[in-house]
Order: structure tokens, then sequence, then C-alpha cells
């Protein structure tokens, strides 16, 4: 089950590679413009919000939905191709493509913690960095013509598709632990833990949407932020090779110490936005702020309701959706009117993730 998880991630998270590094630019290739482009990116993050709350009041996500999710998710990439000039039609393919993803990726991080455990997760879950690195390297080499990105988001769509069925095919688990949403899970029993997870992505709106754009106006040459990129992707797979031990720890803990280190993280690139020494130190920081903070939040989510698969949706939907769509349009606000102030007001919002987070114990001390 260990291989098949890490394959999955591989090629889902190669997938994102795709989708975040090299279709924005060809979009714009084709002749959208930048406003357009910017709707069709802002509904993948909504879709994924929206969608935990019909499945809290409708649905369950069972074994029959995942499978269907995989079928959406791969007609929504081969609809691209044929409909890629058509905005409208684009953007609801976008629609399914987002909502076939943020369904299948709760499914098997639950299936990844129940039969690898939260001290071994780690070591599945960086291939996922492999897979987005990786994907990145070799379509810059090789090459990023409109037809070889379709083709490579098939294909990479398609196997994910496959190994996502096997997995689900070989889980032998029957749904013991997914019983009524309306009965296991509350966002109310735990209001400030979703508002430090909410908050922490927010922080994270200036570092994913500008903190290319951030570095080279301070003088920094696009190869060397292409080496801190790598940099922080690099610490990230370190970390989840060896986070076992701290997994084992308080996790709640864990993530007020990781929004700290996110809160430290933004702050030295307020302070040294052009000195590489600092800059590569703020980037070895990914490990915690992003690696760290990731497994230690779906580990504590794990142990503390009833209904996983939902919690995790949740999670995903609330941090990575509404948090990453709040994060990228104030972050775009502050930096048009204030720039050189973008990262102080990101370790801010950081450190109030870590007063979110430390009122959340109040609510529940079962970690």
């Amino acid at each position: 089950m260990t291989l098949l998880v890490s394959t999955f991630y591989f090629c889902y998270f190669a997938i994102v590679g795709i989708y975040v590094i090299f279709m924005p630019k060809m979009f714009i290739d084709i002749g959208y413009s930048a406003v357009d482009v910017g709707i069709i990116y802002a509904v993948a993050p909504l879709v994924r919000f929206v969608i935990p709350f019909i499945f809290a009041k409708f649905f369950t996500l069972s074994r029959t939905v995942f499978n269907m999710a995989l079928i959406v998710m791969s007609i929504s990439t081969l609809l691209f191709a044929l409909y890629l000039e058509q905005f409208w039609i684009l953007l609801c393919i976008n629609v399914f493509l987002g909502i076939g993803m943020a369904l299948i990726l709760p499914y098997i991080e639950v299936i990844a913690l129940e039969h690898i455990g939260k001290e071994h997760y780690g070591r599945a879950r960086l291939w996922g960095s492999v897979g987005f690195i990786v994907v990145a390297l070799m379509l810059a080499k090789i090459s990023t013509e409109i037809p070889f990105i379709l083709g490579s988001l098939i294909v990479t769509t398609f196997a994910t598709a496959v190994v996502g069925y096997v997995i689900v095919r070989s889980d032998s688990l029957k749904q013991q632990h997914a019983p009524s949403a309306t009965i296991s899970f509350s966002l109310l029993s735990n209001p400030w833990l979703w508002v430090g997870f909410f908050l922490m992505q927010v922080s994270f709106g200036a570092f994913y949407n500008f903190f290319t754009i951030y570095e080279t106006s301070h003088g920094v040459s696009l190869e060397w932020t292409v080496y801190l990129w790598s940099a922080a992707i690099v610490a990230e797979i370190l970390l989840f090779y060896f986070q076992a031990p701290l997994l084992r720890k308080n996790l709640l803990l864990l993530l007020q110490f990781a929004t700290v280190i996110t809160a430290l993280r933004w702050s030295i690139l307020w302070l040294y936005p052009d000195n590489l020494a600092m800059l590569f130190i703020s980037q070895t920081l990914h490990a915690i702020s992003f690696a760290l903070f990731h497994a230690a939040s779906i580990s504590y989510l794990y142990t503390i309701y009833i209904d996983k698969k939902l919690a995790q949706q949740f999670f995903l939907g609330i941090s990575y959706g509404l948090g990453s769509a709040v994060g990228a349009v104030g972050a775009g606000l502050i930096y048009e009117h204030y720039p050189e102030q973008l990262f102080i007001v990101a370790a801010l919002v950081a450190l109030m993730a870590y007063v979110a987070l430390r009122s959340s114990v109040v609510y529940d001390k079962r970690d």
C-alpha cells in the first residue's frame, strides 16, 4: 500500500505542477487576458471550499463517489484540449476538474493514515513534492508547447486515476470510520482550530503568488529565484522523510510552533529581501511552515474527528481553498499599494494563526 500511495502522490502533484507552473502562461499565449486567467484560477479554490459544506449536508465521501470523482477529473482534462479557446466552457470544465481533485485527495489521505500511520506518512507524501518538481524540470527542459503541456496533463491525470482506483480496490477498510457527518463532525466544536488553519494559509498568499515578483524587484535574478524555490522543495522533502519522531509529539503544539516559525520566515523576507544567505535560510524554513504544518494538521484531525474523510475535506477547503483565495487577493491588494510591507503583513497574519491555534486548546485537549 505504501508504494501505491506514494505513486498516487507523485502523479497527483505532478498534475498540480503542470496546472500551476505551465498552464497560466499557456492561457496567456492563447490570448486570454490576465483577468481571464485570474478568474479561471479563482474557481478551483472556491470549489474546494464549497464542496465540504455540500457533503456535510447531503453526501458522504464513499468509494462510489471517489471513483466518480476520478472519472470527472479524467474527462475534464480531455475536454481542456477540445474547448481551450472557449472561455465560459473552459471555466465550467475547470469547475469540474476542481471538484474531482477536491474529492480524491481527502479520501487518499485517510487511507494513507490508516494503512501507513502518521509516523510514516511523510515518506509517502514526499513523493508528491518529487512529482511536482520533476514534472516542472522535465517540461521546462523538453517542451513548453501547448500540445505537449496538454498531453502531459492528460497522461498524469489518467495515471493518477488508475493508481487511485487500484488503491481503493486494495483498501480493506469498509468505511467503518465514516458514520454520518451530521453526528461526527462540526466546525463549531473547535472553531479556533479552523480559524488557525484558515489564517495560516492566508499568510502564504504573499509567498505563493508574489515571491518571484518580490525578489526580482529587489535585484535577485530569476535564476537565483528558481534556486530559492528549489531549496524550499528540497527542505520540504527532507522534513517529510525524517518527520516520524516529531509526529509522536503533541500535534497541537507542533501546529503552534509551525505558525511561529512561519512568522519568522516572512519577517526574514521583509528584513532581508536581497540577501541571498538569509533568503536561503528563509526557504529552508518551508520544511516547518509547510511540510510539518501540513502533516501535523491532517494527523491531528485524524485523531480528533470520527468522520475522518469529511474532516480532511474541510481542512483542504478552508485552508487551501478559502485561505488560498483570500490570501491571493489580499496579497495582491497589499503589493499594489504597499509592496515593501507585504511580508511583514504576512508575518502578522501567521502570528494571528498562532493565537487562534493557542485558543483551540480550550476546545480540545485529547491530543
